[in-house]
């Protein structure tokens, strides 16, 4: 019976190393995560052309912008599923180029430490269309899709900015739902604001707006055909956002709106100028965050049905909920504590 005792024994101790240790763990991460979102990295970065060989410097989120709209794409071994979307992407951008002459552009590919043929793809679209057209970003060393997704925010050009996946899941066209929706919000605002109809592209995006696209119409489909563990991802998703998330995390409109959405989202420059210049998680935690400081600076938050499938090939997996339960518990940490400042 002894050995019963010594194997008690140390199941308690290692309970114990558990229930201290970890939120000391979390606690200490927040804290070293409270400037993260402004550390050294943020150094803007220098696009190669592969043409020319000549070193163009970035723009920031704070410089005026210089196109109508910037496409931000995150890639981490992407090297199979980013050459049919990014063709599928450039070819809506030309042709919609081609019939309107206002219509401006940009792509930002931000590889995130990929080990495969990523950034030899994402270059050969650069030689084929142009560095004024498509930048990529180089992260060095894999740090998370939010802050791939982050970056690529901080150093671009557009009036309007939208996210979408490498695997191309969103229809791209569907780009125009989210954008009409922004711009018939924003001039509703403007009218309350001034008193007059505006339609000037400049003045809309100065007024913070988000437009989400929702796979909700699509959720009783998805659940019979898509992958056992990723319904179970989501699941656990969902009970692990309201267990863990703080008090103006943890409410209906956030579970609702991060429920259902997915990596397909648009900002104002004026939205994306406040929350990624304040945003800390790194990996896929960030759209919780995200919500959150919408939140905060009363950013008009729409959902908007997209066309959305599952691709082969997903970077989830069930050992992603063990990170997900953890940037849940540093951002509840973080800012029931006050650690991560908000800057206006």
């Amino acid at each position: 019976m002894e050995w019963l005792w010594t194997i008690a024994e140390l199941l308690v101790l290692v309970a114990l190393i558990l229930t201290l240790g970890l939120p000391l763990a979390v606690i200490i991460v927040a804290f070293r995560r409270r400037c993260s979102h402004i550390s050294a990295d943020d150094a803007h970065p220098i696009f190669e052309d592969p043409n020319s060989l000549k070193q163009v410097p970035s723009p920031s989120i704070f410089d005026p912008a210089e196109k109508y709209i910037s496409l931000i794409i995150p890639a981490y071994n992407e090297e199979h599923r980013l050459p049919g979307a990014l063709s599928e992407t450039m070819n809506y951008l030309q042709q919609r180029a081609a019939k309107d002459k206002s219509f401006s552009y940009e792509v930002v590919i931000v590889d995130d430490g990929s080990v495969d043929g990523t950034k030899r793809v994402a270059f050969g679209f650069v030689r084929r269309y142009t560095i004024e057209n498509v930048r990529v970003i180089l992260l060095g060393r894999n740090h998370g899709k939010g802050e791939a997704i982050r970056r690529g925010m901080l150093h671009s050009r557009g009036e309007l900015l939208l996210m979408l996946d490498a695997d191309g899941a969103t229809k791209i066209n569907d780009l125009e739902k989210l954008e009409n929706q922004i711009r018939r919000e924003a001039k509703n605002e403007l009218k309350l604001r001034d008193g007059v109809d505006s339609g000037s592209v400049s003045r809309i995006s100065d007024i913070p707006i988000v437009a989400f696209g929702s796979r909700a119409h699509l959720e009783e489909k998805a659940l019979a055909t898509r992958k056992w563990y990723r319904n179970f991802l989501m699941k656990g998703f969902h009970a692990v956002v309201l267990l863990t998330a703080g008090r103006g995390i943890r409410d209906t409109q956030l579970h609702k709106t991060t429920k259902h959405q997915c990596g397909f989202k648009m900002f104002t420059r004026a939205a994306a100028r406040k929350l990624f210049s304040n945003i800390r998680l790194k990996r896929w935690c960030f759209d919780v965050e995200l919500v959150y400081l919408c939140k905060h600076f009363g950013i008009r938050m729409i959902e908007i049905s997209v066309n959305w499938s599952e691709i082969p090939g997903s970077k989830v997996n069930p050992l992603s909920i063990p990170n997900m339960l953890w940037e849940l518990c540093l951002v509840s940490i973080g800012y029931r504590t006050y650690m991560w400042k908000i800057s206006t």
